[in-house]
């Protein structure tokens, strides 16, 4: 009897906790905000008011013109002479790709997209929110000077999703949460790919030599098992360089150095159980380590439990406020503020984009959808309909941070400006419109299921 009280008591302990020092308190709040899902994007939503108001206020040309501001790096008689904007542009977003290329690792290893029969309505939904987007652009722009912005509605910001989903809190059916995040992941590798194809307009193949020569080096390096962080960074440094000179995008640089970060953890949880409990017992008295041999074991167990997790996930938890709170915030900075009164209302590409996000999107996602499930190859969730289907495809349509990007790459001048304001134009309207939708269909807790409606009912049926 007294020692299953024993162990009652040994089971109440509390947990051990680290020290908390004044600095701790403070930083709390900050570090809670940092951890709050829809929090980098009202930070990005925020931003991009900010850069609206200044773009057309009477800072209006200070303004613009700070992006301009010619920063240089050069060494003897080399040197980058760029502006502070082509150097977050090319420089800064790198690692926001890396993050993207980290993301597309976890989920083929380790998450959704691991299972091919699981991921086939997000990925067939993805390539129909690709296709049909960039066709009404296309339909629209044939023959125009826009034309080739062609690939500007074709992306979804997954941080505008993931906040309103934040938002719409437990009444987001997980299924949906999943289908959404991994359909914004697949949107991600197509723009990457429209980025490395359509807009790479000349090729320097001793400069993309050099980058896949730094990729082919970091691979072997992996292979032999060197893990020194710093040692890493300088070689991705070099292979942003290589890609950055060669004319292909310096940004498709981070996604592969992403896509080559192991998704496997060196040390085991079992082998770290054992270094755990080895360092116990010295703590306790009950070994003899003294001395250098006992730092030694301490030193393991740090090297252990910083190698139990993955590097993929390791450096997507570190970078991802960093992306998620700088980079991007700082990127809308630089890039969504627009004279709204020199934006070109009248020009055709502002409603091109509007149609192509707030419409394509959900047209190419149904579509495509429909046709998968038709087809007997996938069926809907159990706790999702095609119209709740649809109104996340209205909320696909927010483009924001890729549109972005893909504009400054395909477009210059006033008509860069009028796509701008087409991308936020219809970047709004997807989120306004998407999330009445989805508060309307979605069940209020407590409430039954809606996926029993007669067209999921039927469609499933033909399975």
């Amino acid at each position: 009897m007294e020692n299953v009280q024993d162990k009652d008591q040994q089971t109440l302990l509390p947990e051990p906790r680290l020290p908390i020092e004044p600095v701790d308190r403070l930083i709390e709040p900050f570090s809670r905000f940092l951890h709050v899902e829809s929090a980098s994007g009202i930070v990005l939503l925020l931003v991009t008011v900010v850069a609206l108001i200044l773009a057309n206020s009477s800072f209006s040309d200070s303004y613009l013109r700070f992006w301009q501001t010619p920063l240089s790096l050069s060494v003897g008689s080399w040197q980058m002479n760029y502006s502070l904007q082509h150097w977050i542009n090319d420089g800064l977003m790198a690692v926001f790709f890396f993050v993207i290329g980290l993301e597309v690792k976890r989920e083929i290893v380790l998450g959704e997209l691991k299972n091919l029969r699981a991921a086939i309505i997000p990925l067939v939904a993805a390539l129909g929110g690709m296709v049909i987007p960039a066709a009404f652009f296309l339909l629209l722009q044939w023959g125009e000077a826009g034309q080739r912005g062609w690939g500007i509605p074709m992306a979804t910001d997954i941080a505008f999703v993931v906040g309103c989903l934040a938002i719409l809190g437990t009444r987001v059916p997980k299924s949906l949460r999943i289908l959404l995040l991994t359909l914004a992941i697949i949107d991600d590798i197509g723009a990457i790919l429209v980025i490395a194809i359509g807009y790479t307009d000349e090729l320097h193949l001793n400069a993309l030599a050099w980058g896949f020569g730094g990729i082919g080096l970091i691979g072997l390096l992996l292979q032999i098992g060197v893990r020194s962080l710093p040692l890493y960074v300088l070689l991705g440094l070099g292979v942003w360089f290589g890609f950055h000179e060669s004319g292909v995008h310096a940004t498709i640089a981070g996604v592969i150095l992403g896509l080559i970060t192991p998704a496997q953890a060196w040390i085991s949880q079992g082998l770290l159980a054992e270094f755990v409990q080895k360092l116990g017992d010295v703590l306790q008295g009950n070994s003899g380590l003294l001395g250098d041999e006992r730092q030694a074991l301490v030193e393991s167990v740090t090297v252990a439990a910083q190698e139990s997790t993955s590097p993929v996930e390791r450096l997507e938890a570190a970078l991802h406020p960093w992306v998620g709170f700088g980079i991007m915030p700082v990127f809308a900075l630089a890039n969504a503020g627009i004279p709204i009164q020199g934006a070109g209302f009248r020009e055709s590409i502002v409603m091109a984009l509007i149609v192509g996000l707030a419409v394509g999107k959900p047209v190419g996602i149904l579509l495509f959808s429909g046709l998968t499930v038709l087809l007997g190859w996938a069926k809907l969730p159990d706790d999702m309909t095609w119209g709740i289907l649809g109104a996340s495809g209205i909320l696909a349509g927010i483009g924001f941070t890729m549109s972005l990007f893909i504009a400054g790459l395909a477009l210059t001048g006033d008509l860069l400006d009028a796509a701008k304001l087409g991308i936020l134009l219809g970047s709004a309207l997807s989120a306004v419109v998407g999330m009445l939708l989805l508060v309307w269909l979605l069940p209020r807790p407590g409430q039954t299921s809606l996926s029993n409606t007669p067209l999921t009912t039927s469609l499933i049926n033909n399975q």
